[in-house]
């Protein structure tokens, strides 16, 4: 009882300081340590037995694998998007889009640059990095309140494509190791659960952006933006090479490499956008400097988050929690919705979700004859949906690091479309599987 209340006590905790601003290299290993304490973890590996865990090193190691995985990527994926914007190739490319789709669907564009780079297989981390700049030159011309960025770059990345068949991300690959499925199972509700998602979310985005408008908000500019007003752009056509760059080389590297793939895609990337618009940059080194501080901040509070969960993941409470969502009756697909989603939550991640769960779930669904397909379909679509509460790694990344925004202003619109549509979502698909 003690560890569940220490658990839920440290998740909470770190939930209300994220919210309320506080830098989360404090924040999540003072949650982590409320946890631990609660658990009757030993505090250092001096007080620990031989093989016993303690919260030092379960909160470094989950602290220091993230950065040991993600290092390069988090790295180039900030050169990468600071090199467009210092080379004008953002600002070019949105305003021809601008010009193509009017100022009203500005959102809708940076919903799309996203969906599409997340399918081809970047990652979601990358894709925020590499289209915040296009989306802060979208939503700059169009005047829309810049609090909705983060949403948008979200809810293109982690909704309707990062966990719909054949998607190249791992959400949708980690079941296929557990079910014996393919990356198109049960393609067809997929499709179906897919169009609702988006076409509900960005009707949902739309409304929220025309409600700020309507109360007086519009777009701010911050002494961090760059304030040179260019008038001689690269061609809107170059300055999208690189971006298919990126997507074309990490698909094509996908199956061997992994999200090692993304190195090379990223690197290439780089070295694309300097060479085509080379004459265009004001100032390429500084940019390169820029965003190499701007992804050791990024990396850093994401491996914080992720250290919290290292420590969360060993405690009575957590395996007593897993348990208790692994056994639930009735429906196998509800139940294995609900015990992915839930893991999902406490340990922020949609991956360490399915990951815990599904060695556990899927021997005894499997053994129950439940449709191997359809569970895949439903486990992938339910772990994108409580992972991205407040202290989820991605969400922080995204809303502070990134896009350099507070909690309170930006996660109201980012949880309802990264939370509330994926939830939807896999309601439909249930339903959808119980007709057909």
């Amino acid at each position: 009882m003690l560890s569940m209340i220490g658990l839920l006590g440290g998740i909470g905790l770190l939930i209300y300081l994220t919210m309320r601003g506080m830098n989360l290299l404090l924040a999540a290993p003072l949650a982590a340590f409320i946890v631990a304490i609660f658990s009757g973890l030993p505090i250092f590996p001096q007080l620990a037995g031989e093989g016993e865990v303690n919260f030092l090193t379960n909160y470094m190691n989950g602290f220091a694998g993230f950065i040991t995985s993600w290092y390069l990527m988090f790295l180039f994926g900030a050169i990468f998007g600071k090199l467009m914007e210092d080379s004008g190739a953002a600002d070019s490319v949105s305003k021809w889009i601008i010009d193509k789709i009017g100022m009203k669907r500005a959102a809708l564009a940076v919903v799309i640059a996203c969906a599409v780079l997340t399918y081809g297989g970047v990652s979601l981390f990358v894709v925020a990095f590499s289209v915040y700049p296009m989306a802060l030159s979208l939503f700059k011309e169009a005047n829309l309140p810049r609090r909705f960025i983060p949403a948008a770059l979200a809810f293109g990345s982690t909704t309707f494509t990062m966990t719909s068949a054949g998607s190249p991300e791992i959400q949708n690959w980690i079941p296929i190791e557990f079910l014996g499925t393919s990356p198109y199972a049960a393609w067809e509700v997929s499709f179906i659960v897919a169009v609702f998602m988006m076409a509900f979310g960005y009707w949902w985005l739309k409304k929220m952006i025309n409600k700020a408008i309507r109360n007086g908000e519009k777009f701010e500019a911050r002494e961090t933006d760059s304030a040179l007003i260019r008038e001689n752009l690269p061609s809107p056509m170059l300055s999208m090479i690189p971006l298919l760059v990126v997507l074309v080389i990490s698909f094509i590297f996908h199956d061997s490499l992994a999200q090692s793939a993304l190195i090379i895609a990223l690197l290439s990337g780089c070295f694309a956008t300097y060479f085509l618009n080379r004459k265009y940059f004001t100032n390429v080194w500084g940019a390169v400097s820029e965003g190499t501080i701007g992804a050791l901040i990024a990396i850093a509070n994401t491996s914080a988050v992720v250290g919290f969960g290292g420590v969360a993941k060993v405690t009575p409470a957590f395996a007593s929690a897993v348990d208790a969502m692994t056994s639930i009756p009735g429906s196998p697909l509800i139940g294995g919705a609900l015990a992915v989603a839930v893991i999902a939550g406490l340990t922020g991640s949609a991956s360490g979700g399915q990951s815990i769960a599904l060695p556990l779930l899927a021997p005894h669904y499997l053994d129950m004859g439940v449709n191997a397909s359809e569970l895949h379909r439903v486990v992938a679509i339910s772990s994108g949906s409580i992972d991205s509460l407040p202290h989820g790694g991605y969400v922080v990344t995204t809303i502070r690091a990134i896009c350099g925004e507070s909690h309170k202003d930006a996660y109201p619109a980012f949880g309802a479309l990264t939370v509330i549509v994926p939830i939807l979502g896999v309601i439909l698909a249930v339903i959808l599987f119980s007709i057909f």
